[in-house]
């Protein structure tokens, strides 16, 4: 499983799974596109999951012009099969999945490449850039990129190359993956990192690296935004579940906040100083936060990301009691406390 030394460039299979994104997928395209790598070496695989906009039409124009893009079926919808389904059918010795709802440096494939090809590592990947398009979504981006809206997700912010437990898509060779069986469909959502999780348990390492570059769109709604944390606290129960010694303290923060809030809130009545000892708390901390972020990337900001920074705690705290309540309460060992407050990776 572990990588060879660098060597000629690669045959590289591109995996797109989408589902109705007719708003990005003309633009992640022409990313791609627009890389240096020859594309005498790479295929572009979309799997569309039944999209009902123009998503499909989109790509078949692309097919038309561009021998090596081909759009394949995803009756499961769901991207843990999209990916199985590019796996199968890729022709390329790597396997980069590529996000729909991103555009990517022009350089994006051959860093990716050239990494793995180099390192000892079984994935890399990269620095996701969030974007947004309006005042609302640019404030869910700058969240989303403080360290108190992802905690130590590392391929929100960093800008340093290191070893890691996930990152955003990846790159791998395709036999790495065909050798711990590809992904989970079990998985809805969090299939990326119970697939790294059953690599590294296999004794591949992920590197993340900020060469890798990519801009993400983000939510552009609180709405919308909350729909996507809770899902993703909700499903991390599963992984919990399964993989009890997969636990890291940025997945315990938000559950533990949440939990904390609402019974306060209900302490009111009966005790209103207890009652709002955590609201100050955590207030206090919202706003030292969202005055960070706001200095860093415009006071315009200010207002809405207290607003954006509760969304994503108590949407993802919220899901993730709920998915308790679906798959069962993961049983931690103290090992499996103790590491996850020691190492990120």
């Amino acid at each position: 499983m572990l990588n060879e030394p660098h060597a000629a460039l690669k045959r590289v299979s591109i995996l797109i799974p989408t589902y109705n994104e007719e708003h990005y997928i003309a633009g992640c395209l022409d990313s791609i596109l627009r890389n240096d790598y020859p594309q005498n070496l790479l295929e572009i695989l979309v799997i569309d999951g039944g999209s009902t906009d123009g998503t499909k039409e989109i790509v078949r124009s692309y097919v038309e012009r561009y021998h090596f893009i081909r759009l394949l079926t995803n009756p499961k919808r769901i991207q843990a099969a999209a990916m199985n389904i590019g796996i199968r059918e890729a022709t390329g010795e790597i396997i980069i999945w590529m996000s729909a709802h991103a555009f990517y440096a022009s350089d994006y494939i051959r860093q990716s490449v050239t990494l793995l090809q180099q390192v000892d590592a079984a994935c890399v990947g990269g620095l996701m850039v969030a974007t947004g398009s309006g005042y609302i979504s640019n404030s869910i981006a700058i969240a989303i990129t403080s360290p108190f809206g992802s905690g130590d997700a590392r391929y929100r912010y960093s800008d340093r190359e290191e070893w890691v437990d996930t990152v955003f898509a990846g790159c791998w060779y395709k036999r790495t993956l065909e050798a711990i069986g590809g992904f989970n469909e079990e998985w809805v959502v969090n299939e990326d990192y119970e697939l790294n999780y059953r690599l590294r348990q296999a004794g591949g390492r992920i590197l993340f690296s900020p060469k890798i570059r990519c801009q993400y769109f983000v939510r552009s709604s609180l709405r919308a935004l909350a729909r996507q944390y809770f899902r993703y606290g909700f499903w991390k129960v599963k992984t919990l579940v399964t993989y009890p010694d997969s636990l890291r303290w940025r997945q315990l923060v938000p559950p533990l906040f949440a939990l904390a809030l609402i019974t306060s809130l209900m302490l009111i009545p009966i005790s209103w100083a207890a009652g709002i000892v955590i609201p100050i708390l955590y207030g206090a901390a919202n706003l030292m936060a969202s005055l960070q972020a706001a200095r860093r990337c415009g006071w315009k900001y200010l207002p809405l990301l207290p607003a954006v920074f509760t969304t994503l705690h108590l949407s993802w705290g919220i899901g993730f009691w709920s998915g308790m309540v679906r798959f069962g309460i993961p049983r931690f060992s103290w090992r499996s406390v103790a590491r996850a407050f020691r190492s990120h990776y």
